[in-house]
């Protein structure tokens, strides 16, 4: 499970940057793979209203800011982290969230639905110099929008007035306190779901269809996940195209491979679909095997055919785990 972080100061070791390490480190501690990105490391431009997202879905301006889609629909926790500039984010961290109209428009001008909406958490921290009563009001309007454009529900935040020097957050007496039960309210429900891994050879196909449809069934009582024994460079272009058939979008996915997924997670369940002699065997883990087809190489008709098994299979395993 990956919690990531959008470090919106551009300051490297200021109050911003302590309150997220902070919470990424109590999500480690926890068990969650942590990722932090820092908005003023990356090559994000301003969103230059092209309005070619809301008719294509996509954004045509080159940048590091594909990458930042991938993170987002990885994520199960997106952390929103910035300190107050004029009652809002700083500029470096606007830029992102501007351009995350890309998101919004997949799933509110394209009606695609994200396979990882179901499950996915948001969350914000912030710092402000003053003590005002409103300082933080506009914040939380960006960070609703936000989350909702990126397919996470606001969970809530965690805000502090009056930090304004070098080290004001790490002498705060109870920011580690507030932090760790944030965490732990955050997370925890997400780290206690079922561990599902669905298992091919390339997961370019099939295990990507399996888990995606596992996440859009029952993605807050199931972790879905999939790799590849032999992963390839990218997902299938046709795969794509069929769950965008179905009004699922596949566009950030990207392949995994087996043995980076099981050094941070055990799954309970691995479904096999034509791993091969890859297959693992791990103590305590119910091993399923699934004989389908691998539909790389094949037409449309024959890739729709498989998706159409599959997703009647993950329906029908996914009432059988839950219930």
């Amino acid at each position: 499970m990956l919690v990531l972080g959008l470090q919106g100061s551009p300051r490297k070791k200021g109050n911003t940057n302590y309150l997220t390490t902070a919470f990424m480190d109590a999500a480690q501690k926890l068990g969650a793979d942590t990722q932090v990105v820092h908005a003023a490391k990356v090559r994000v431009e301003p969103c230059k209203e092209l309005i070619v997202c809301e008719k294509q879905g996509y954004c045509p301006i080159k940048d590091d800011m594909n990458d930042v889609y991938a993170l987002l629909r990885r994520a199960e926790v997106v952390v929103l982290a910035t300190p107050v500039f004029f009652y809002n984010t700083t500029a470096q961290l606007k830029a992102m969230i501007d351009r995350s109209q890309t998101l919004w428009a997949r799933t509110y001008k394209l009606n695609l639905k994200d396979p990882g909406s179901r499950a996915r958490k948001g969350f914000m921290l912030s710092v402000g110099a003053t003590k005002g009563k409103n300082l933080f009001e506009g914040l939380h309007l960006t960070a609703k929008y936000f989350f909702d454009a990126v397919g996470a529900s606001y969970e809530g935040s965690l805000t502090y007035r009056r930090i304004e020097h070098p080290g004001d957050m790490e002498r705060h007496p109870t920011v580690l306190e507030d932090v760790d039960n944030a965490v732990k309210g955050l997370i925890t429900p997400l780290l206690n779901r079922k561990k599902v891994l669905f298992l091919c050879r390339e997961n370019a196909c099939r295990s990507q269809m399996a888990a995606a449809f596992a996440r859009l069934c029952a993605g807050d009582k199931i972790d879905a996940m999939s790799a590849g024994s032999n992963p390839a460079e990218r997902v299938n272009p046709l795969m794509i195209a069929a769950m965008q058939d179905k009004g699922i979008d596949m566009e950030y996915c990207s392949p995994a491979a087996l043995n980076d997924v099981l050094k941070t997670e055990k799954p309970e369940l691995i479904v096999a679909m034509g791993c091969e002699d890859a297959c693992p065997v791990l103590p305590g883990v119910k091993i399923q095997t699934w004989d389908l087809p691998d539909p790389a190489g094949k037409p449309m008709t024959f890739m729709k055919d498989i998706r159409d098994q599959i997703e009647n299979r993950v329906q029908k395993l996914m009432k059988e785990i839950v219930e």
